[in-house]
């Protein structure tokens, strides 16, 4: 298995899913986190997010979460059924209607 690390500059559609998927409520500094020593000497924050044949630790700073929120906006944006909390339909109304 391959392990890759990974800027938030070069996150693929794809890992950004994956992330998103495996911390659907955020990563806690505790329990997800990840610190370690760069080849360079850097302390680097990572999270591991799983792929299918690649491990990858995504380097963890403020451009990511920004980068997950885009995503995230993205994808709900993509989503053709949502719910109009503005104009709620009532389900009563409908069902006398088509009666």
């Amino acid at each position: 298995m391959k392990r890759l690390i990974v800027d938030y500059k070069k996150l693929t559609k794809d890992i950004l899913d994956l992330l998103v998927s495996q911390y659907p409520y955020g990563f806690d500094d505790e329990d997800d986190i990840i610190e370690f020593t760069s080849a360079s000497g850097e302390i680097v924050k990572a999270i591991k997010v799983n792929a299918e044949d690649t491990i990858y630790l995504v380097k963890i700073g403020s451009k990511l979460q920004q980068a997950i929120k885009q995503h995230e906006d993205t994808i709900f944006e993509e989503e053709d059924d949502f719910i109009d909390f503005d104009n709620p339909v009532n389900d009563d109304e409908d069902l006398e209607d088509n009666l």
